[in-house]
């Protein structure tokens, strides 16, 4: 029992004989489950060539989908600009999942709102929640701006939020002047990068498309960064360093790296750094506007070269080396700075670490999933690490982005064995794991659900799992880390070659036996 001098948590509590008992009794009593043998063979079945064609045949049904829903996004572009409260009309169910999900990846508190529609709203319409909704938010939590965006329900009535905001501000609830951004975000269509993007697009538009007199790409000498759906606070400081170590001027169009990692001294931070508004308005003065993951970001591109007039170039996102090349060539070209000798080591130390851990990396066989722009730069870095990406699954993805990754595998020797799975969900993949084994899984959190089912059936079919992408559970602080620029390559390689060699630890450590190659200096 847990008494006030020990406390343990679930592991190792559960296993403690009077709650075992109390488990069985619970079995016995109330699940009317079948038998052990029964489950295990069942177990097994899923484990064979023949479920995972019947698997892959699947059309009505996603187990376990490798994507968020649209306004997570919408409420992650929106955290990004200065002293702005996300608000999502919708129920509040919802908006507590979207608070806890990125409570539980920054280990940061997330503020967020909603107008809590209910029943009675879901047949009427939710305008009077918007009217309390709006006056309450702006009264309590005192921000300078107001994003807007919705659930599931608000869509199938087919609430208008244009209309929405434009009727609170004309009843007096809210000041005409005060800006409320918004954006449609339902949740049954696209996934959370399109949130993003939506949300992003709403918001710039708001404070330039009917303000565009007298503006003039180049004449503020900026160039203006697009991050896309990024956890990867590292990844916003990176790019920022090295812009700056380029004596380059820019603007970051959304930028929650503040907010999502204030200082623990005693003070609450309801909002901390991001864009200002003054900032989004002087955008368009820009040289151009560089999209960092261009795959999720179709409504921005639109907007920005539509608009704006800004001849956005054709770049990947900057993960590896050729890419971060290709970036601060890009960069260099359209403002006329040098890159500087420190950027040139960097890329050096890069190289070095290549160098270094290429002979772990080479041939080994990753599977991945994650979000299109990211999978397609881990992909990028495996080929460049040599090992051999097998099987590559995003669910949020299309057809373009399939033949772009193809493309991608055709460049070298070491893709000549990846598939490409687009639309797939987790379930596929674990099917995957089973019948054409690769050595690694790279992925977020929910790839440790596929580890362990791999594990069950023998320590020889176990697929470990690298953790790299969004969202990030259960493990603490990868959300500060960098996946960008050439500190991002070092990182993601030592990332990499470490998990082989933990690896090649486990399954050499029986003494006597295997530990000939249990060695100490690798």
């Amino acid at each position: 029992m847990q008494t006030a001098d020990k406390i343990k948590p679930c592991y190792p509590l559960f296993g403690d004989d009077d709650y075992q008992a109390s488990l069985q009794a619970k079995r016995a009593d109330f699940e009317e489950g079948h038998a052990a043998d029964k489950v295990h063979e069942a177990f097994l079945w899923t484990t064979s060539q023949e479920y995972q064609e019947l698997n892959f045949k699947r059309e009505a049904l996603t187990v376990d989908p490798a994507k968020a829903c649209q306004p997570l996004g919408a409420v992650l572009c929106a955290t990004g600009f200065h002293k702005t409260l996300p608000y999502v009309h919708g129920s509040q169910g919802c908006v507590a999942y979207f608070r806890s999900y990125f409570n539980r990846h920054f280990k940061e508190p997330c503020s967020c709102v909603s107008d809590s529609m209910t029943e009675d709203a879901a047949v009427f319409g939710g305008q009077k929640n918007m009217f309390d909704g709006l006056a309450n938010a702006k009264a309590l939590y005192q921000p300078e701006m107001i994003a807007v965006s919705t659930t599931c329900m608000a869509e199938v009535i087919g609430d208008d939020l244009n209309a929405f905001i434009n009727n609170t501000k004309k009843e007096g609830h809210i000041p005409q002047e005060f800006p409320v951004p918004f954006a449609h975000t339902p949740s049954f269509v696209g996934s959370h990068v399109t949130g993003w993007d939506n949300m992003e697009e709403g918001i710039l538009r708001s404070f330039t498309l009917n303000d565009m007199a007298g503006k003039k790409p180049g004449s503020n000498g900026k160039v203006n960064l697009v991050p896309g759906f990024e956890t990867y606070l590292g990844n916003y400081r990176v790019i920022k360093r090295m812009l700056s170590k380029m004596g380059v001027d820019y603007t970051m169009l959304s930028d929650p790296s503040e907010v999502f990692d204030t200082p623990a001294d005693g003070e609450f931070r309801m909002y901390a750094g991001g864009t200002t508004q003054a900032e989004i308005k002087d955008a368009p003065n820009a040289h151009t506007t560089l999209l960092l993951q261009p795959w999720q970001l179709d409504k921005t591109r639109k907007l920005v070269e539509g608009t704006w007039n800004h001849e956005v170039p054709k770049l990947n996102i900057p993960m590896g080396i050729d890419w971060t090349d290709e970036f601060l060539m890009k960069v260099a070209e359209i403002t006329g700075k040098p890159i500087p000798e420190s950027l040139t080591k960097e890329r050096g130390r890069a190289m070095d670490v290549l160098a270094d851990s290429h002979a772990w990396l080479h041939g080994k066989k990753f599977a991945l999933y994650g979000d299109p722009d990211f999978v397609q730069g881990l992909v990028k870095v495996l080929l460049e690490c040599g090992a051999e990406p097998t099987h590559i699954l995003c669910h949020n993805s299309n057809k373009r982005w399939g033949k772009a990754m193809q493309k991608l595998l055709d460049s070298s020797p070491f893709g000549a064995n990846g598939k490409i799975y687009v639309g797939n969900d987790l379930w596929h993949l674990r099917s995957l794991c089973f019948t054409d084994r690769p050595d690694f899984l790279i992925g977020n959190s929910y790839g440790k659900y596929i580890q362990r089912d791999t594990r069950y059936k023998g320590a020889e079919f176990e697929v470990p799992l690298i953790r790299l992408g969004f969202p990030l559970f259960d493990r603490h602080h990868l959300h500060r880390q960098t996946t960008l620029g050439y500190e991002g390559m070092i990182q993601i390689v030592t990332t990499l070659t470490n998990a082989v060699l933990e690896q090649l630890d486990r399954e050499t450590a029986e003494m006597g036996v295997t530990d000939y190659n249990f060695d100490l200096v690798r």
